[in-house]
């Protein structure tokens, strides 16, 4: 796994061949269990680098889509896993708690729902009110700057747009960890505004 923009934070990657970028998942390291956020399957060198972190107590996964291999990685480190309220009638892993809008996950880690996106009430997650962290609905396929799912993807464009101006408006936004495509680790705020008039 490699360092981010914080030394309590790491994350490892998959580049996706049909969308031409990578998929990314977010380790954050705390005294009281670690966090991981839609997590990718580990390379050996990974889930020992995992080990040597202590492990994980919790796994947040932001929209169904992004699963991706929690459900094993739970097995192998007992981590309890977490999902979308939106989502709980039909999520296709078992979670053992459901996350709302505004929830204070941990402390300093808070969940916003998204409207709009592919799934219902994707969750965007904010640590230390000035690192935001996305799933699917925000992402970056150029390096620098953010963009929205394609609108095929989009159930409510409206929708989705207010969502990403919720974001936008949040006061104190440095760096946006995207599930998909290139991190912005500087302006983030300014990244989220100018997506917003593109």
């Amino acid at each position: 796994m490699k360092q981010l923009h914080r030394s309590d934070l790491f994350g490892w990657s998959e580049f996706n061949q049909d969308r031409n970028i990578d998929f990314h998942s977010v380790l954050w390291l705390r005294e009281s269990g670690n966090i991981l956020i839609d997590p990718l399957p580990l390379s050996e060198h990974d889930s020992k680098h995992l080990q040597a972190l202590g492990g994980a107590s919790m796994i947040i996964i932001t929209n169904s889509d992004h699963c991706r291999d929690a459900e094993s990685i739970a097995l192998e480190t007992g981590a309890t896993i977490v999902g979308p309220i939106a989502e709980q009638d039909n999520f296709p892993i078992v979670c053992s708690r459901w996350l709302a809008d505004e929830e204070e996950i941990v402390p300093g880690l808070i969940a916003y729902q998204l409207e709009g996106s592919k799934t219902p009430g994707e969750l965007a997650l904010l640590l230390d009110q000035n690192t935001l962290i996305t799933g699917d609905l925000i992402r970056s396929h150029v390096a620098g700057e953010l963009c929205m799912l394609p609108d095929a993807k989009i159930a409510d464009l409206a929708l989705a747009r207010q969502s990403v101006r919720r974001l936008a408006n949040l006061p104190a936004i440095e760096t946006v960890l995207t599930g998909d495509g290139w991190p912005v680790f500087k302006y983030g705020s300014e990244a989220l505004t100018r997506l917003l008039g593109s």
